[in-house]
């Protein structure tokens, strides 16, 4: 399985859903997709995993390496909607504890203002 990624802009902030499986095998894909954001100081942006059924460590490394992109430029980074096996694997990691997450986009949109 593959996984996708839409792009919406939304309150001047760039928000990623990805859907499917995000393992190393596509991570190279999705990092492309997502290499524009925090190129300009400022930039804000949201990833929404509620359709997110399976994250692997390519995928951890690449929303660790977008959140210190953002904290450089000056730039938000927040994840929201995190589906309950995907949640498991940020627990685990203890990448819940470094990284902002919000139960939804709304309340990310909120927060990340």
């Amino acid at each position: 399985m593959s996984v996708e990624l839409i792009r919406i802009d939304r309150q001047g902030v760039c928000i990623i859903a990805l859907k499917g499986r995000l393992d190393s095998a596509n991570v190279g894909d999705i990092e492309r997709g997502v290499s524009h954001l925090f190129m300009q100081p400022g930039d804000k942006a949201v990833v929404d995993l509620e359709r997110l059924d399976y994250i692997s460590s390519a995928g951890l490394r690449l929303m660790l390496m977008l959140a210190k992109r953002a904290q450089h430029t000056g730039g938000r980074f927040m994840l929201c909607a995190l589906a309950p096996p995907v949640r498991e694997v940020f627990e685990i990691s203890g990448f819940l504890k470094i990284l902002e997450t919000r139960p939804n986009t709304d309340a990310a949109l909120d927060s990340i203002g």
